[in-house]
């Protein structure tokens, strides 16, 4: 699922494609991709795309009528310039057709490959920072300062892994984020989140802003957004790999849709997490 990165550096390349231009035509390919029923979908059609921002993991396309189209591209959606036009594109769920100043026409699709088929578009009308959808997420990761992380890892018991995944807690992170913020803040997946040092979360807080911005930087070089596989990595997917910092190897702890991947020597003092059910939490 594309992340914070990902997401932001999309949400620049289509403010910059479709800088000053007017929606001509909103299409609906697949119904049940429209979570929202007022206002209505082509509702800002007519008027001038003010900008492309990102909330989360969520695209927003912002127009000069107070509307916006929310868009949660979940794990395999995609909204990319679509030349062929299709009239029944493959994974097509809707089509957004600007009018550009020069006097051209650009047409974005939005896709999702694969069977989750949980990609959605939600309409707003007024402000978006107060819109449901965005009721339970939590703060930005980024936006944090170093104390108010501490007070919310304080108040939670979880495991720090877990606990940075979940969108009520802070938002934009993912699995690969993750595994890579902790591998760069030298801390266990399994860590208890309220146990957690004052050098630790000096450590954590740290590790989430240069990771997120490495990671950015890098997306922002490319055309589109990449696959999972290709986004570089200290930790993720490279189960097995040598440490690039140390003598050890890469491990990973196998859940039933996804892996948590670390290195025992530089982040649990060199234990080695068996399993999800009988791992004990390291300190």
């Amino acid at each position: 699922m594309p992340e914070m990165p990902e997401v932001q550096a999309h949400a620049e390349r289509m403010t910059t494609a479709l800088q000053a231009a007017t929606l001509t035509k909103f299409e609906l390919i697949n119904f049940a991709s429209l979570k929202t029923f007022d206002p209505p979908a082509d509702g800002a059609v007519g008027t001038t795309l003010s900008q492309v921002s990102r909330r989360g993991k969520h695209l927003v396309l912002g127009f000069e009528n107070g509307h916006s189209h929310v868009v949660h591209l979940m794990q395999g959606g995609r909204l990319r310039l679509d030349e062929k036009r299709s009239r029944k594109p493959r994974f097509g769920l809707a089509r957004w057709v600007f009018e550009t100043p020069d006097g051209g026409e650009q047409a974005w699709l939005l896709t999702e490959a694969g069977t989750e088929r949980k990609a959605g578009i939600w309409v707003l009308d007024g402000a978006v920072e107060t819109a449901e959808i965005f009721s339970k997420l939590g703060p930005e990761a980024t936006s944090l300062d170093r104390d108010e992380l501490a007070r919310m890892l304080s108040e939670s018991s979880r495991r720090v892994h877990g606990l940075l995944r979940q969108q009520s807690f802070v938002t934009g992170l993912g699995r690969m984020l993750t595994n890579e913020i902790l591998y760069h803040a030298r801390l266990s997946p399994f860590a208890n989140a309220s146990k957690l040092s004052s050098e630790q979360i000096d450590a954590l807080h740290e590790a989430i802003q240069s990771v997120v911005a490495r990671a950015t930087d890098h997306e922002r070089t490319l055309d589109d957004i990449g696959k999972s596989i290709d986004r570089p990595s200290r930790v993720h997917n490279r189960d097995g790999e040598p440490c690039l910092d140390c003598e050890d190897t890469i491990r990973s702890v196998e859940y039933r849709k996804y892996k948590v991947f670390y290195c025992p020597k530089t982040q649990t003092g060199g234990k080695i997490l068996a399993d999800n059910t009988t791992s004990k939490f390291l300190k």
